[in-house]
């Protein structure tokens, strides 16, 4: 036995007869208990948005190919949506706190049935986000290699070298993972402020910062086609927008390692989409203020976006702010892509433990305490996703086959699924305080909120479905898209009606293992590794 357990208590079953307390459960491996506190949450978290890779890839397309100059007002009205989506999303945190976040939350507010078929879309999604990421970070690395050495190394085995640092780091404890992805934070946030300042501390100077940018009417409009120039779509700016965020819901996955977890979750939760809100808006404010007039502004976003910021960047506050931007750039991509590999494993190992995918996926490391042959099948699947990509599109050019095919449809794809799943756990808090807390049902927090969530995301999910010719890049695969991420759902779906015929008993506890804290004496022996 690797882990904790209670092997000598026989199941147990709360007050609450549709739950079950994971500590009092037979044979069930813990996670590492009181592991992080709110900044370590925030950490992996945050970095799971990776604020720099966003602004730098994000913003221009947004800026370029959405809003013009009403990019800001874009993240601005992105921010207020995803803030609506966090009030019911950190009201549900505060009653169930589950390692199995969309899955765990979906099963209690819409029956077990959707819990299962989003539970296999969160893994979906979480488990391709990594080696997207690792195709992003490969692109950039190999432009960094040839700038420094004058070499041309290939993409898929940095890639996969990337995964492999992933899967050796996130073996040990927790704490590990929240210290380096928070240096990775901290440095992102630092350059990202010294950017705006620098750039604002030129107003009226060659930089004019206009608050009509900031109009969240802007945020709704496009702008048309000017000679050689494309026109702009406000429903791709949008989308780039929300897109920006994804990785910040993540926080309920680490209830089950977190101190105080219903405290914690729901706080991390407000300051993450806050905090991201306010970056976003303001460094997109600043970069589109840096040039001198609207032209050159999409110019620029259209036909130079890889020196987008690097461009205002060094002739506004020096050389080296553009120097320091690529190598962070490659920081931020492997801690994001590590962010979500946590989360990945995180997802597979909750379903492992209730029987749904194979028990082995809930053993945890008898002295870390972390989820590892979870992570090294994720490690494996990520693995797989490269090869599948360097093989099928191709291993020669890094900006097409890395950069534009592996990073851009893999991150699409995900998105996808994410999306409908904030959609789907919206309406889930709505039935879940209607039938558990009827009390607090139908509040701003409860009601109010999450329903405009859904029709917000669902929003979202439409601007997608509407632009995807321009989202995938040209690629025949993104036609493909949104039919394999419903068949994923589908699957989900049909296997839980399978073990709901098959195993009643099993199907009961599907997301349905909650983490209600440890007794003292049991947190003792879980600290010291006994079993």
């Amino acid at each position: 036995m690797h882990s904790t357990t209670r092997g000598s208590t026989v199941a147990v079953r709360p007050a609450d007869s549709s739950t079950f307390d994971v500590t009092q459960q037979k044979n069930v491996h813990l996670l590492k208990p009181r592991a992080v506190g709110l900044i370590g949450v925030l950490f992996m978290t945050l970095t799971g948005a990776a604020p720099i890779t966003a602004s730098l890839l994000n913003i221009p397309i947004v800026v370029g190919n959405g809003n013009g100059i009403g990019a800001p007002a874009a993240f601005l009205v992105a921010t207020l949506i995803l803030l609506l989506f966090s009030i019911g999303y950190a009201a549900m945190a505060s009653k169930v706190s589950a390692v199995g976040g969309f899955y765990s939350f979906i099963s209690h507010g819409l029956g077990r049935e959707m819990g299962m078929a989003f539970g296999f879309c969160a893994v979906a999604a979480y488990a391709i986000f990594e080696p997207a990421l690792a195709g992003g970070l490969a692109y950039f690395m190999n432009l960094k290699l040839a700038e420094l050495f004058g070499v041309n190394v290939p993409w898929a085995p940095i890639a996969i070298g990337m995964v492999a640092l992933i899967s050796l780091l996130t073996y040990f404890e927790v704490q590990i993972s929240a210290a380096l992805l928070g240096i990775a934070l901290v440095a992102e946030v630092f350059i990202l402020v010294i950017f705006d300042v620098g750039v604002f501390a030129h107003s009226g100077n060659g930089v004019t910062a206009s608050m009509a940018a900031l109009n969240p009417l802007a945020a709704f409009q496009g702008f048309p086609a000017d000679g050689k120039l494309l026109g702009g779509a406000a429903g791709i700016g949008l989308f780039f927008a929300f897109w920006s965020w994804v990785g910040f819901e993540m926080a309920p996955n680490y209830a089950e390692e977190s101190i105080n977890p219903k405290k914690i979750v729901p706080i991390s939760l407000y300051v993450s989409v806050l905090s991201l809100g306010i970056f976003y808006t303001i460094t997109s404010w600043a970069v589109v203020s840096a040039y001198p007039d609207f032209h050159s502004l999409i110019d620029a976003a259209q036909n130079n976006s890889a020196t987008f910021f690097f461009d205002p960047a060094a002739k506004l506050i020096g050389p080296w702010t553009t120097s320091l931007m690529s190598y962070l750039v490659l920081t931020s991509s492997f801690a994001c892509g590590m962010a979500f590999h946590n989360t990945a494993a995180r997802y597979l190992y909750a379903l492992g433990r209730e029987g749904v995918l194979p028990k082995a996926l809930a053993r945890t490391h008898i002295v870390h305490k972390t989820p590892y042959i979870a992570s090294f099948v994720q490690s494996v699947l990520a693995i797989l996703v490269i090869a599948a990509f360097a093989i099928f599109i191709g291993s020669d050019d890094p900006k097409t086959d890395a950069y534009a095919g592996l990073f851009s449809l893999m991150a699409l794809m995900g998105t996808v699924l994410v999306l409908a799943a904030q959609a789907i756990v919206s309406l889930a808090v709505i039935a879940y305080f209607k039938k558990n807390h009827p009390a607090e049902s139908g509040r701003w927090s409860t009601f109010v909120a999450p329903l405009l969530a859904f029709l917000s995301q669902t929003f979202a999910l439409y601007l997608c479905a509407t632009n995807m010719d321009f989202l995938g890049g040209g690629f025949a695969f993104a036609e493909w898209i949104i039919p394999l991420d419903i068949g994923i759902f589908l699957v989900g779906l049909a296997g839980a009606l399978i073990i709901k015929k098959t195993d009643p008993g099993k199907f009961e506890k599907i997301g349905r293992l909650i983490y209600r804290g440890i007794p003292e004496g049991t947190l003792a022996a879980a600290q010291r590794g006994e079993s």
